[in-house]
């Protein structure tokens, strides 16, 4: 495994900044808005003309894969945005990590190129009742055409409410279509919601060690619960898909391993986190490597955990104990 990232967009990455030529004027909203395209040119076109109507400040394309042969097209079309291109193979965390270095604004609002199916992505005063929490994150409703009908536009809430649990000692997730006002959820479904930029940054944003989609995006909203910011929904930000969504894969790999280190090892002690040593016998019988790989990834763990110990202020098990209270 790589070195765990200490700081906030460790990894260098060689990106091309297109576009921008233009400052949006008159913007309705404060917020910027970080667009994930992760479906080509399928559906950026109509996605981009949305979040231009919805009044974003800035707007920043963060490109999945290379473009094609049309895509200077879309730049001239839409001057405003600034597309970011690399060579290299991004997970989502890698993309948004480029794109909140990239906007300026206090808030960002972020969601993949198949969420855009409104025209109006957020309004003003919904953006300024949201941002008034001063939260680390909000996060949407979620709709989807279900499958069944995909051609009738009949709509189903997809799962948003995320709630931290154990089943027999073993740390899980119980997903809910539930979306209560207010209430806290673990983490934002396809990273979808309005985010507060400085605190993620100040989080060290997504750990580009951990190539799973799923234990990345668990690992930064994990850790942002560790220590101390909060995640709730709102059940009057309602985002919809264009696609049928995807099934998240959810396998228990070495980005899992890593996961584990960071999040459940640490144990909260009156105002600190450590790894204790003895842990390690537990963690080598589950993980399934070499003895050699596995001291060496716990070893890195505990001075990560060490490094950051005035950060937590809790554990995992007691965000399990205390979760909604």
């Amino acid at each position: 495994m790589n070195t765990i990232p200490s700081i906030f967009n460790q990894r260098q990455i060689t990106l091309t900044v297109l576009g921008g030529s233009e400052r949006i004027s008159h913007p309705l909203l404060s917020s910027g808005c970080l667009l994930l395209n992760r479906n080509g040119h399928q559906l950026l076109t109509h996605s981009l003309e949305h979040c231009i109507a919805s009044g974003f400040s800035e707007i920043v394309c963060v490109m999945a894969s290379k473009p094609s042969a049309q895509f200077d097209t879309l730049v001239h079309q839409f001057p405003q945005v600034h597309f970011i291109i690399t060579q290299e193979t991004l997970t989502a965390g890698d993309m948004i990590n480029i794109g909140m270095a990239q906007l300026k604004t206090e808030y960002v609002v972020v969601l993949s190129d198949a969420l855009c199916h409104q025209n109006t992505i957020i309004t003003p005063m919904l953006e300024k009742l949201l941002c008034e929490h001063n939260l680390f994150c909000i996060c949407p409703r979620l709709c989807a055409l279900s499958q069944e009908s995909f051609y009738d536009n009949q709509l189903e809430n997809q799962p948003v409410h995320f709630v931290p649990d154990t089943n027999k000692a073993k740390f899980t997730i119980l997903p809910m279509t539930s979306a209560v006002d207010g209430c806290p959820t673990l983490y934002a479904a396809d990273w979808a919601g309005i985010y507060n930029r400085k605190t993620y940054v100040e989080l060290g944003g997504a750990d580009y060690t951990i190539t799973s989609e799923y234990w990345q995006k668990l690992d930064l909203f994990m850790r942002a619960w560790l220590w101390g910011e909060r995640v709730t929904l709102s059940s009057a930000f309602v985002l919809i898909y264009d696609t049928i969504p995807a099934i998240a894969d959810t396998t228990a790999d070495r980005s899992y391993l890593r996961f584990y280190l960071k999040n459940l090892a640490p144990v909260y002690d009156v105002d600190h986190a450590v790894i204790p040593k003895t842990s390690f016998f537990s963690y080598k019988r589950h993980a399934s490597l070499g003895l050699h790989e596995s001291l060496s990834s716990f070893t890195e763990a505990r001075a990560w955990t060490e490094k950051n110990k005035y950060r937590f202020k809790t554990d995992a098990a007691l965000l399990i104990e205390n979760w909604g209270k």
